[in-house]
């Protein structure tokens, strides 16, 4: 018997990061993106913001990629909150995968974490934001002015302050450059 339990397969453990389980819903724009996010999320749904791949862009920066095996539970979901979904991509093309929002710098003083087009800066050591930069959104400036010279800990999230795409992008790598310094 023990013989034969060294032959037997073991199963896999199921990776649902692997590209050929996940799938891409699409949208018409990005606020029906960070809609679904939240109702996604709040249901407890393994999700994330991507950027899509080239050949799905339709006027939306933004993709949200999902485990496919739940695909009809999420647009159950997301049919009951009113968010119409224009596409759902199965990824099962290496050249389908979106894109990773996030590009982390180690300036060894200083930490810059970009998500989309819009960057965030922190000196290491006393963890104080020292540059917002990126993005052409009005509320830039004052997301900028509202968080420069403040630490992490103590700087308004761009998510309660910010009311555009780039205010979004700016939460993403503000939640990023949070965890990475561990805060």
């Amino acid at each position: 018997m023990a013989l034969l339990s060294l032959f037997k397969k073991k199963p896999r453990a199921r990776d649902d990061r692997s590209p050929w389980g996940r799938g891409i819903l699409v949208f018409s724009n990005t606020s029906e993106v960070i809609r679904s996010e939240q109702v996604i999320k709040e249901a407890g749904f393994d999700i994330r913001v991507m950027g899509p791949p080239p050949q799905i862009r339709s006027g939306c920066d933004l993709v949200i990629e999902f485990p496919l095996i739940e695909e009809l539970n999420i647009l159950r979901l997301l049919r009951e909150s009113s968010i119409n979904v224009e596409q759902v991509v199965p990824v099962t093309d290496h050249l389908l995968k979106p894109v990773d929002l996030f590009s982390v710098k180690d300036f060894g003083d200083y930490l810059m974490v970009r998500a989309a087009n819009m960057k965030i800066t922190v000196h290491t050591q006393s963890l104080t934001i020292v540059n917002i930069s990126g993005g052409g959104c009005p509320d830039v400036p004052y997301l900028a002015r509202e968080m420069i010279g403040k630490p992490l800990t103590q700087a308004p999230s761009p998510g309660d302050i910010g009311h555009t795409l780039c205010g979004y992008a700016l939460q993403l790598a503000y939640e990023e450059v949070r965890r990475r310094c561990s805060v």
